[in-house]
């Protein structure tokens, strides 16, 4: 046994080690189920897919795509709050200077710009999909109701993004869709009155707007996210035509 594989061993035998990897090395089928169960990532996928729907023309790799937008959302909007103040006085200058001055301020705007509409696209696509090959079916008619939901707070995600800009078209464009909120029966006024904080577009609707759309919103997306993933695997992992098949024999 050379130096190397006995370093590698006492390495496996540290308490460091055994701490974070507690199962061991999977070298059977007991420590490999064991690996998946305390694993936080692995957990949320299905220990076993059907092969069919492996082929990449059965989903077209849409939720993954929808996740991995999502995951650069999130990075660029990061590195954009550095370079943005949420005031009336300072919003418009700051995305000026983003698209002039900052350096690749204009590449990740261009890139949380492009990444939010390709977002709405593809969740889009996504629920078309599994709509039309009857993944919406038993057993997994909640989680296609979460997906419903995400599809919803992307779309609140891309409206209350819109405002943060603060130039004449997002400020109509903002002042337009808060007034159709409002025509809304017996809650409209109630609801515009919330998002905007007062009766016309201002300083208080740019503050929730704001607010909404890098704290509230993406957290519970998050969460959605991480429930929609752990559904697929506690659902007997992606539908198949055949199981479709078979429950509409059974219905």
């Amino acid at each position: 046994m050379n130096r190397l594989s006995a370093l590698l061993i006492n390495l496996r035998n540290s308490r460091v080690w055994t701490s974070i990897f507690r199962s061991g090395y999977p070298d059977n089928d007991e420590k490999r189920s064991l690996v998946m169960v305390n694993s936080l990532f692995l957990h949320l996928h299905p220990v076993k897919v059907k092969k069919n729907t492996l082929k990449a023309t059965y989903t077209f790799g849409l939720g993954i795509i929808a996740f991995f937008l999502f995951l650069v959302l999130v990075v660029t909007g990061v590195w954009l709050m550095f370079f943005y103040v949420p005031s009336v006085e300072r919003a418009y200058s700051d995305i000026q200077a983003l698209e002039t001055s900052v350096t690749f301020g204009m590449l990740m705007r261009s890139m949380h710009r492009w990444a939010a509409h390709l977002m709405v696209l593809t969740v889009f696509l996504h629920l078309c999909r599994v709509f039309f090959t009857g993944g919406y079916k038993h057993p997994r008619e909640f989680n296609w109701v979460l997906g419903v939901v995400l599809w919803i707070v992307t779309l609140l995600l891309s409206f209350t993004g819109y405002l943060l800009p603060w130039d004449q078209l997002s400020y109509w464009a903002i002042t337009v869709g808060t007034n159709m909120i409002g025509s809304a029966p017996f809650i409209g006024d109630m609801v515009r009155l919330l998002l905007l904080g007062a009766k016309e577009v201002g300083q208080e609707a740019l503050i929730r707007f704001y607010t909404l759309h890098i704290a509230i919103l993406p957290l519970v997306m998050t969460i959605l996210i991480s429930v929609h993933f752990w559904r697929v695997r506690k659902d007997g992992g992606l539908s198949s035509p055949e199981e479709g098949a078979a429950v509409e024999r059974e219905g």
